[in-house]
């Protein structure tokens, strides 16, 4: 789908994933478009003052609101106000002082959203999570009603906020599904709060979770599933190969091996080298790569290599390269599962048609361009992913219906 708002790449597809979000509330088209043709294209710097200008008049919109009693404007500007915080994160990596953006942006992300949650009707619940000798944030939204209810657990990305699965929950309530938001090992507060980095054993993350909602009186047990998205299309594929308390799973798409969108932009050399464990080689052809580097380019690494919490660039690399599934793991699955294979996937592409073949249990399903939804995680067509997903969730939670 040829829609273009930057010529850089980075730029345009956050654009378009937050045009996306508009069904949940998280943002206005006009704001959004007028501050985008505020930008100028690639500069990371320009990118962050109009966000971040941006969610700082929604915010005061939202506090004059709240200040004033009027709960839905104040729970709506909050939701916006937050999304506009986030999205002024995503490049910070590039700007000229990195260190100066982030920690307060992400602050005003959270007190935002945080509103949001304690303006919520019906109510979203805030929960802690228990985590080895720490917790994770996690937030449950109830469907409506009473009684034991299916419910999905939503794993985020690599470096998304969490109003990226906020659609994703909101949709789950309309349809009578119970829902878990929550940030992860590496992931928002995690990583910003705490410096607690990824892991690739995601199963050590998901099980408490799932204790956490079996022990509940409003859950049904038999009917726990899971939604993975982006690099959470390998992290829950993981899961529920050693997480069995699953009755279905959604990846979005499939990734059976998170270093190829690593390894493909290094030559064949450097690659021999990481084979060979060559590591003084290995850095000196990375120092001098980065000698080479765009600003944009630059950034994008840094951004994506920070949730890591490696700085080295042979260690870093090498521990990517444990984020694989073996066929072994792969065979464990044995549960219902829903791959999507979006059009142009530009991240991991190949690895949904290829993990289908793997998993004796899964059905692949396919997003195009001409409906709008090609690309990673299908940005402007969430509704239309929403609506398969759930209806196959639907159909494999009550074959009998």
């Amino acid at each position: 789908m040829a829609f273009d708002v930057f010529k850089d790449e980075t730029f345009n597809f956050k654009v378009q994933a937050m045009l996306g979000e508009l069904r949940t509330g998280c943002g206005d088209a006009g704001e959004i478009m007028s501050t985008a043709s505020s930008i100028t294209d690639g500069d990371a710097d320009s990118w962050v003052a109009a966000w971040r200008a941006l969610a700082e008049r929604v915010e005061k919109i939202a506090s004059d609101a709240d200040a004033g009693g009027h709960r839905v404007s104040a729970r709506e500007a909050y939701l916006r106000a937050s999304a506009y915080h986030s999205a002024a994160l995503e490049v910070v990596d590039g700007t000229s002082d990195p260190n100066a953006v982030l920690k307060p942006t992400f602050a005003a992300h959270r007190r935002c959203f945080d509103r949001y949650v304690e303006l919520s009707e019906p109510p979203i619940e805030k929960l802690d999570i228990a985590y080895e000798d720490t917790t994770m944030p996690g937030w449950f939204v109830p469907a409506a009603g009473s009684g034991r209810r299916p419910t999905i657990v939503l794993s985020n990305g690599s470096d998304a906020p969490v109003i990226s699965t906020l659609g994703i929950a909101l949709a789950a309530r309309a349809r009578g599904y119970h829902s878990i938001m929550f940030d992860g090992p590496g992931q928002q507060s995690m990583l910003f709060e705490r410096n607690i980095p990824f892991r690739p054993d995601w199963e050590a993350v998901i099980t408490p979770i799932v204790d956490l909602l079996v022990a509940r009186g409003d859950v049904d047990d038999k009917k726990l599933c899971i939604y993975g998205l982006s690099q959470s299309g390998y992290w829950v594929t993981r899961a529920i190969a050693y997480e069995p308390r699953f009755a279905a799973a959604v990846v979005d798409p499939g990734v059976d091996d998170v270093s190829a969108s690593w390894m493909g932009h290094l030559p064949e050399e450097m690659k021999e080298m990481l084979d060979k464990g060559d590591r003084s080689t290995f850095d000196q052809w990375m120092q001098i790569g980065e000698q080479d580097q765009t600003p944009a380019e630059k950034q994008e690494i840094e951004w994506r290599a920070k949730p890591y919490g490696i700085e080295d660039a042979f260690d870093l690399f090498t521990a990517v390269r444990t984020y694989r599934l073996t066929p072994e793991d792969l065979a464990r699955i044995t549960i219902p599962l829903l791959i999507t294979e979006p059009e142009g996937e530009q991240f991991w592409p190949g690895q949904s048609e290829r993990m289908h073949q793997h998993v004796a249990s899964s059905e692949l399903v396919h997003f195009t361009a001409a409906e709008g939804a090609d690309r990673h995680c299908e940005p402007m067509a969430r509704s239309l992913l929403e609506q398969r997903m759930f209806d196959w969730l639907d159909r494999t939670l009550n074959p009998s219906a």
